[in-house]
Order: C-alpha cells, then sequence, then structure tokens
C-alpha cells in the first residue's frame, strides 16, 4: 500500500525502490553518544553513581519497549538564550524555534511546533508503518524554511558561499520566497560542503563539511518533515542523533539497565569511519522503505552528490557524507 502526506492510500504499490528487502536500522553505540553526537546540548556536572541512577529511575524513556518510540515524551521548551550551544563545523542542526504560530498543533519530541500538515504525516506514520508517503515535498513551506533559518546558529562558521546568518536575514522574507520558489520549481542548486577539520580526542582530526546557507535551511525543513515519519519507526531505547535527545539520556538508560538486570557484559562497539564510507545507493535504497515522494528524493541527492570543497579545490564525493551537515550526517 501506498500512502500520500495526508495518510490517504494510493492504489497499486509505487515503489521505487530496486531492493525493498535492504533494512534501514542501523545500530548507534555508546562511543557515538559519548564523542560525535551533535545533539548535545554541553557538559554538565558530573554526577555520581546515585545521582545518575535516581533520575533514571524517574525518567519517561522506556528502554525495553518493545518496536515503538518514546513519542509521550515532550520536553518542555527554553528560552532562546538557553539554547544548547552547537561545535564549531556541527552547527547546521536547528535547535528549538523561536517563533511559534498559533496555526501549529502540539509540540513534537525536539519541543518545536508542527504544523497540522506535518501532525498528519506523523499520524499518518504512526497508524502505517508499512506505506510509503508519495506526497512530502508540498510540506516545505516559506512558513517552515522561516522556522528553519531561525534555528541555526547566529554565530555558525560560514559555507563556501560565505553568507552569514545576519546578512541572510536582511530581506529575509524575499529571499525565502525565491528559495521557496526554486526548490518547488526543481531550480534549487546545492552546493559543496566547505572541508574544515577539528582535533578528536585521540589526537587525530575529524573532517567537518560546513553547508552554503541556503543548503543549512532546506535541509533543516527536510529534516523537519522526515523527522515526522521516522520519530514513529525508531525504537525506544535509541538515542543517537534524535530530536530532544542527548548522550545524558542514553547513559541514564544505561544506568537503569545495568541496575536493574543481570548484566556480566557491557560491549563498547563503533563503525570506523562510518559517514566517510556510506553508500548513497543504499542509503537511498533504505529511505525507498518510506519515502517515495522523487522530488524529496532527489533533494537529498543533490546534497549527497554536491562534493566539498577544500582550500578552494572541490572533489566529487561518490561514496559517504560530510559530518556536521543538518541532512546528511
Amino acid at each position: 500500500m501506498v500512502t500520500n502526506s495526508e495518510g490517504h492510500v494510493d492504489g497499486g504499490d509505487k515503489r521505487e525502490s530496486p531492493d525493498s528487502s535492504a533494512q534501514s536500522k542501523s545500530p548507534r553505540t555508546l562511543r557515538n553518544f559519548m564523542h560525535g553526537n551533535r545533539e548535545t546540548s554541553g557538559a554538565s556536572a558530573p554526577e555520581t553513581v546515585t545521582d545518575r541512577r535516581e533520575k533514571a529511575e524517574c525518567h519517561t524513556a522506556r528502554m525495553y519497549a518493545p518496536e515503538e518510540s518514546d513519542r509521550g515524551v515532550v520536553p518542555q521548551n527554553r528560552p532562546n538564550n538557553e539554547a544548547p550551544a552547537e561545535a564549531e563545523g556541527e552547527e547546521g542542526r536547528p535547535r528549538i524555534k523561536e517563533n511559534a504560530r498559533p496555526t501549529h498543533t502540539s509540540p513534537a519530541q525536539n519541543g518545536e511546533r508542527v504544523s497540522q500538515g506535518l501532525a498528519g504525516v506523523r499520524q499518518a506514520a504512526r497508524q502505517r508503518k508499512q506505506e510509503k508517503f508519495t506526497t512530502l515535498l508540498h510540506h516545505v513551506t516559506e512558513a517552515l524554511l522561516r522556522d528553519s533559518f531561525y534555528g541555526l546558529k547566529r554565530e555558525a562558521a560560514t559555507g563556501v558561499d560565505g553568507v552569514t546568518w545576519k546578512e541572510y536575514e536582511t530581506g529575509l522574507a524575499e529571499r525565502l520566497r525565491d528559495l521557496h520558489g526554486r526548490v518547488h520549481r526543481g531550480a534549487y542548486r546545492a552546493q559543496p560542503s566547505r572541508r574544515v577539520y577539528i582535533p578528536k580526542a585521540d589526537g587525530r582530526q575529524r573532517p567537518i563539511g560546513i553547508a552554503a546557507l541556503e543548503d543549512k535551511i532546506v535541509q533543516g525543513a527536510v529534516v523537519t518533515i522526515l523527522n515526522q515519519i521516522y520519530e514513529e519507526d525508531f525504537l525506544g531505547f535509541s538515542y543517537g542523533f534524535r530530536p530532544g535527545r542527548s548522550p545524558h539520556d542514553g547513559l541514564d538508560a544505561l544506568t537503569v539497565g545495568i541496575t536493574r538486570k543481570r548484566v556480566n557484559w557491557v560491549l563498547d562497539a563503533d563503525i570506523r569511519g562510518f559517514f566517510d564510507n556510506l553508500d548513497h545507493e543504499w542509503l537511498l535504497k533504505f529511505l525507498q522503505h518510506r519515502v517515495a515522494d522523487p522530488r524529496m528524493l532527489r533533494l537529498i541527492q543533490k546534497w549527497l552528490k554536491a562534493g566539498v570543497s577544500e582550500e578552494g579545490t572541490w572533489s566529487e564525493t561518490k561514496v559517504g557524507t560530510p559530518q556536521g551537515a543538518v541532512a546528511t550526517a
């Protein structure tokens, strides 16, 4: 069965995936939580084991809930001046929105408010786990682009376009109107990410891709839409790279697990160079389990194929995605 953005069912099987047997769940590891999660809200004061256990036991995340998300958790919005800081080069992920509109409905897990149309997407995703969404791009509205823009870090490093947040805000309404038109006409072109390096704890350097400002805006809008689907699919004990969650939440759940269950071993595993070696074809196959809007898929392909620019030299990206981007890492 195939469903459109509002949950209506279309006849026939319109799958575009050449291999629908691909599985779309990939494990996250504790090391990812502790060293690579770009949704971390900053370092907190050290906690004792007792403090963490008490905090974890009252936490609403259902660590052992089978096959469902913790969608009952609705974090409270924080004041704008308390929004979590983001690492240099990892600034793209939108933070809590600043201007909630009366036409919006209940908050999502990350505290953001979603439109009535997106609420319909989420409801359809919750009720029909095997169906695909055939029309999603029309949810990329000027209002959503505006919210995405105001979710970006104002002092973030610039991409290859050299445009700052403050500069783009001048004449914002007209800029977003033009951007919206290009996205829906198919005239929008993704720009390459600017490659920079940040030091890792072991002395090595992590490559980071800084997207152009308009790419960040459109990616943020697309992530908001896709989250309505995938937040209904993810397991409750999954904490990596998800809105409203942090490494601390994962550690709290781990504390509960090892104190309430008889645990003999704790396995710490990581996938070396995962983002650098991500297969584009397989990524699209995974997406096509739920997303059957060809325009949305082409938009994601544009970001995957945009390449990277390092010291003015462009290079093609046949595999991998730039770490630090909003939608591609």
